[in-house]
C-alpha cells in the first residue's frame, strides 16, 4: 500500500491552479529518479566514435582544457585519459566528479 503524500495546491489569480508544495523528502527522491540515466545524445556520440568521457564532456558543453582545469592536471594528459577506453575506478571517478555525473553513468 502506498502512503499517502500531503500536498498543498496554490492557486493563482485567476483561481486555477499555479503552484504544487510537496514534503522536501518527496522532492528529493522524484529529483533522484532516472540520474543514472544516460542521454540519448551521449549513446550516439559513442556510436560515432567517441569515447564515453568525450561523449558526456561534449554533451556537457566542457572544453578538454575546462575539464582538465577542474580535475588539476593538463589538458594534454586530460586528453590522453578522454581517449582512452579503459580507465582506472578512481580516475573514472575524478572525471565523473568533474563532469557532475555519477561514476556508473561513464561505465557502459
Amino acid at each position: 500500500m502506498n502512503a499517502r503524500i500531503n500536498i498543498q495546491v496554490i492557486n493563482g489569480a485567476d483561481g486555477k491552479p499555479a503552484f504544487v508544495v510537496i514534503p522536501y523528502g518527496e522532492y528529493m527522491a522524484q529529483r533522484n529518479v532516472g540520474k543514472d540515466l544516460i542521454p540519448h545524445d551521449v549513446i550516439s556520440r559513442t556510436v560515432d566514435g567517441a569515447t564515453p568521457v568525450r561523449a558526456w564532456r561534449e554533451h556537457l558543453g566542457f572544453t578538454q582544457a575546462e575539464v582538465a582545469e577542474r580535475l588539476g592536471i593538463s589538458q594534454s594528459a586530460y586528453a590522453q585519459q578522454e581517449s582512452s577506453e579503459r580507465l582506472r575506478k578512481s580516475t573514472r571517478e575524478k572525471i565523473a566528479a568533474a563532469l557532475g555525473i555519477s561514476p556508473e553513468q561513464l561505465n557502459f
